[in-house]
């Protein structure tokens, strides 16, 4: 396999997560979203991707962009360890959460919105975070064991670590948060979110390195 990602991608990280947890090893093409204009509009990369955005995969002779649609297609090839619940509702719940990560906070705050809003940027991503966080924690407080859903790691853990590392760096205050932080705290500790972090990838700069 091949991953196409930008170290501090969080759409990137989470599939690193979801790659180191299933032991799948992989090769890694870093393509720099700041560097020349963005190397994602390149039009190399856009043949591989034509949304122009990381995460892509190639695995299996096909290539896949969009960081949930590639999880799920791990999920359904290489089954174990297991990212998705097998009762049906702890499920629905998984995939809730992701959705509410992925699709309702992190676009949001992505880095071709934050260029558009120019000098408000910081404001606008504290607003977009702090407003789905709000929901976030009531939703979580329903769900959570040890992480998101119970005391087994699942998507929606994989969505929510680079979402609070986002918050992090934008200075979001997580004081009203501690269910967020203490899951985000005990999913630190493991190995997989590790080696996945932003500050160990091949392309992380000198200054950033863990």
């Amino acid at each position: 396999p091949i991953l196409y990602s930008y170290f501090r991608s969080s759409c990137s990280w989470r599939v690193r997560i979801a790659l180191a947890l299933k032991g799948i090893a992989y090769d890694q093409v870093p393509v720099n979203l700041l560097k020349d204009g963005g190397q994602q509009f390149s039009t190399e990369f856009k043949a591989l991707n034509p949304m122009q955005q990381v995460p892509a995969l190639k695995i299996d002779g096909i290539t896949l962009s969009q960081s949930l649609a590639i999880i799920h297609y791990l999920e359904d090839t290489r089954p174990n360890p297991r990212l998705l619940p097998q009762d049906p509702k702890k499920r629905a719940q998984v995939r809730m959460i992701s959705d509410h990560i992925a699709s309702g906070i992190q676009p949001l705050q992505n880095l071709s919105i934050l260029k558009q809003m120019g000098e408000r940027k910081t404001e606008w991503a504290q607003q977009c975070i702090a407003s789905g966080f709000q929901a976030l924690e009531q939703i979580l407080q329903h769900t959570a064991g040890r992480y998101c859903v119970g005391d087994e790691v699942s998507m929606a853990d994989l969505c929510l670590v680079p979402q609070v590392a986002n918050a992090e760096r934008f200075s979001v205050d997580l004081g009203p948060y501690p269910t967020i932080t203490r899951i985000n705290k005990a999913l630190q500790e493991l190995e997989a979110f590790k080696v996945s972090h932003p500050s160990r990838q091949p392309d992380t700069p000198a200054e950033l390195r863990a």
